[in-house]
């Protein structure tokens, strides 16, 4: 067993094999997002939730490792790319851009467990598109290398997509993700269980759902999450759903039960 194989199992749950993964990389990508204002306590809040891993950027990382070093800690995810992302810099039209911001070695000496980068389909330029695709195959190459595993998160954010859950293009970006290294795939949920099972069906790696905007209320995301494991989905990655909850112990319960079922019990 490779050291990459080796480390994204440890993602995944020993009983259910699936994972719950809490993210907390927005501020690469989208500044201070609310309820996450104290970075470095918002950290704390996601780790008390025990989820299976935390996504986190490489900078709160280095200032938050500590929360991660202990025997049952959840396992650092880091992400190691940029995208313009945010509307509000959108609006000062800078354009769409992605850039690579941390190497895999990088990665393993901050003590991260896995190494995930965007795959953006239906951006303007076709040459970022091909960059993109490059530097994923590059970096899965280099990952593998330092013993780390490559999740790609695969979407439709381009600014020449209409709907972001279009089933059949969600299905080309997770094959074409794994098709150019990727060991795991995060992507969007698509609304219903017979069309995520067919972008899943079409992806030989394991597939995360994410989880994106905060729902009003816990009950779609709980219902959407339970959606995605009938379908065949191997967890789930969220972020403002889980720590800017009401309650985040509480979804996080829930969603454990969810992913997990009674595999908790047996372990």
């Amino acid at each position: 067993m490779s050291g990459a194989s080796l480390r994204l199992g440890r993602i995944f749950e020993r009983g259910s094999g699936r994972s719950f993964i809490a993210a907390i990389d927005h501020g690469v990508t989208i500044g201070v997002p609310s309820g996450a204002e104290d970075a470095i306590g918002t950290v704390e809040k996601v780790v008390a939730c025990q989820p299976d891993a935390v996504l986190i950027g490489p900078g709160l990382l280095a200032k938050t490792g500590h929360l991660f070093a202990f025997r049952g800690a959840p396992s650092p995810i880091l992400r190691a790319d940029w995208i313009i992302n945010d509307p509000r810099l959108a609006a000062l039209e800078q354009g769409e851009q992605y850039r690579v911001l941390c190497s895999p070695k990088h990665a393993a000496e901050l003590g991260a467990d896995a190494f995930i980068m965007f795959l953006v389909m239906g951006v303007g330029s076709g040459a970022m598109f091909a960059d993109n695709a490059r530097a994923i195959a590059a970096a899965a190459e280099d990952a593998h290398h330092v013993g780390l595993p490559l999740i790609v998160e695969a979407v439709l954010w381009g600014s020449r997509i209409e709907d972001r859950k279009d089933p059949e293009l969600l299905a080309y970006a997770c094959r074409t993700a794994a098709e150019l290294g990727a060991d795991a795939i995060k992507t969007e949920w698509t609304g219903d269980r017979a069309t995520m099972a067919q972008v899943i069906a079409g992806c030989p790696a394991p597939v995360l759902v994410l989880g994106g905007a905060k729902t009003d209320t816990p009950e779609p995301l709980l219902e959407a999450t339970r959606g995605a494991i009938e379908a065949g989905a191997r967890g789930v990655a969220y972020g403002r759903n889980v720590w800017q909850a009401d309650d985040p112990l509480d979804v996080a319960r829930q969603l454990r039960e969810i992913i997990h079922g009674g595999a908790l019990a047996r372990v």
